[in-house]
């Protein structure tokens, strides 16, 4: 449906906020700061024992074994879901990532490969528990912000993973996969490009295709060096939140209308 949308109602939607910083029309929206988020008592708690219980000694049965630990490391990557199983982040967080074959490296969604990186190496633990403690805290930010607008909240995550993108070596190719293979990046693209849920019916090399192609035609690069950059990470995401937008207006318009045809039909 995204396809069909007109320009000038493209233009429009875009020129709501065509200078505001995200974070401005957060606080409009009564959406608390993320250092607010950081100060309320149950997150400090849960930062605070992460950081006090994370050793040097700290295996990945021990990690799994904690329910508290495992709840912020789990939040920090966006796996809170996997929280019951255990047994399978275990396996996860014992696996080898040297070995291409080894579990963690098959998985398609590469959130499982940061967590396994994340705690690779506990030497110096002050340093990963903070990293950790941050993106956990960036993640409960971000779900306070969905729960007003859930289309903010994957802009936000959106955000943070460009500029991880940026700075990465990995082939193009191959971060377009992962976005292939991570839902809510994903979603993004797919709402700023205005794909369809079809696209999903073709292959995962002809969605390769389709995405770099809409990326060259819309944003003028397929290059995540690029894609990364602020300009252009904006471009992305101010498209993606009009086209989200027109969308959501849409909806509620039709569903008006349904109501108004069947109260209609009952009198």
């Amino acid at each position: 449906a995204c396809r069909h949308i007109r320009a000038r109602d493209l233009n429009r939607h875009q020129s709501l906020h065509p200078s505001r910083p995200m974070i401005q029309i957060f606080r409009s929206k009564g959406i608390p700061s993320e250092s607010e988020i950081k100060a309320i008592g149950i997150i400090q708690r849960a930062t605070a024992y992460f950081r006090e219980n994370l050793t040097q000694d700290t295996t990945a049965e021990d990690l799994v074994g904690d329910y508290r630990m495992l709840k912020v490391a789990l939040g920090a990557i966006g796996l809170e879901d996997d929280i019951a199983n255990k047994a399978f982040i275990r396996k996860v967080l014992e696996s080898d990532i040297g070995d291409s074959a080894s579990l963690v490296n098959r998985l398609g969604d590469k959130r499982y490969l940061k967590l396994a990186q994340a705690f690779r190496n506990l030497d110096n633990t002050e340093g990963t528990s903070g990293k950790v403690t941050e993106a956990y805290v960036r993640r409960q930010f971000e779900k306070r912000v969905g729960e007003g607008d859930e289309s903010y909240r994957l802009a936000l995550n959106a955000r943070n993973e460009m500029k991880a993108f940026a700075t990465r070596t990995s082939s193009d190719k191959t971060m377009w996969y992962e976005v292939l293979g991570n839902k809510a990046l994903r979603e993004v693209f797919e709402g700023a490009f205005g794909f369809g849920s079809t696209i999903a019916n073709l292959s995962v090399d002809r969605q390769l295709e389709e995405f770099m192609s809409a990326s060259e035609r819309i944003l003028g690069s397929s290059n995540f060096a690029q894609i990364g950059k602020d300009e252009m990470t904006d471009k992305l995401l101010t498209r993606y939140l009009a086209l989200s937008q027109i969308q959501t207006t849409t909806s509620t318009n039709r569903y008006s209308a349904a109501l108004t045809l069947l109260s209609g039909r009952v009198d």
